[in-house]
């Protein structure tokens, strides 16, 4: 320098050129203290967790803290099935700790009862059993040569007989003609009744009300007979859905006789 003094000399770097705090801080991290557990330490969480499992084991499957105390059922909509029958249905299986119960198993049992189209079964912790249950609706009473009422659902299910048929529901019953009966090994009873039962749930409610009976005289000939003396002829049971539609706008017309058999030209007379 011009003042004959010597400069200092520039700070040693280490290869890399890192500065030397950095590497203060690096060797601080390199020997940071680890929390590192002996072997009887990790032996102890161990044996601690497994007791903690055998405790909730035990309190779920095998003991009666979480046993099933009540047996809820939803869904049920007359007299006709109660939520007793659902309970006598499921009967042992919904008993002992809920989280054993075979859900599966007292869904089968429920949808066993004739009158229930399906089930759900769930469990509502911690002690009910819960049932949701689907009963089957009548479109139909099919009438038996005994005089008793077999009643039908939209699927064609039978679920049900008794002496009287249900209110608003119209009643299959058939009136076979000659013709009908001379083919009865091509198209049989049951048949014409399955044929009579989906027309009667392809009827809207406002009809089907209407609807006393369901008159069946051959595979084509199907006839209904309304509240107040008209009377319906309805053909065979295919385009039933277009049938009804048509029928529906008929019904405002002054008549006692409807003809929909041939949708596309329909008649009103009397």
């Amino acid at each position: 320098m011009a003042d004959g003094r010597l400069a200092d000399p520039p700070p040693a770097r280490r290869a890399g050129g890192g500065h030397p705090q950095d590497e203060v801080e690096f060797e601080a991290e390199e020997y940071a203290p680890r929390l590192r557990l002996s072997r009887r330490g990790v032996l102890v969480l161990g044996a601690l967790g497994a007791a903690v499992l055998g405790v909730l084991t035990w309190v779920l499957f095998l003991s009666s803290v979480l046993d099933v105390r009540s047996v809820s059922v939803q869904g049920v909509q007359d007299d006709r099935l109660t939520a007793d029958q659902v309970r006598t249905a499921i009967g042992g299986v919904g008993s002992g700790p809920l989280a054993r119960v075979d859900l599966e198993d007292a869904r089968r049992r429920v949808e066993a009862i004739p009158r229930v189209a399906a089930a759900e079964v769930w469990r509502g912790w911690p002690h009910t059993l819960r049932v949701k249950i689907t009963q089957r609706k009548a479109v139909a009473a099919v009438k038996g040569e005994d005089g008793r009422f077999t009643q039908v659902d939209a699927g064609g299910v039978s679920f049900a007989t008794e002496s009287a048929a249900p209110e608003g529901v119209p009643v299959v019953e058939l009136q076979l003609s000659q013709q009908a009966k001379d083919v009865e090994s091509v198209i049989t009873r049951p048949q014409l009744v399955q044929g009579a039962v989906m027309v009667a749930a392809r009827l809207p409610a406002e009809v089907a009300q209407r609807a006393g009976a369901v008159l069946v005289h051959s595979y084509d000939d199907i006839q209904l007979q309304l509240s107040g003396g008209a009377t319906v002829r309805w053909g065979s049971p295919e385009q039933s859905d277009r049938k009804a539609r048509v029928l529906v706008a008929l019904l405002h017309q002054k008549g006692t006789n409807f003809d929909v058999s041939a949708p596309e030209a329909p008649a009103v007379s009397g």
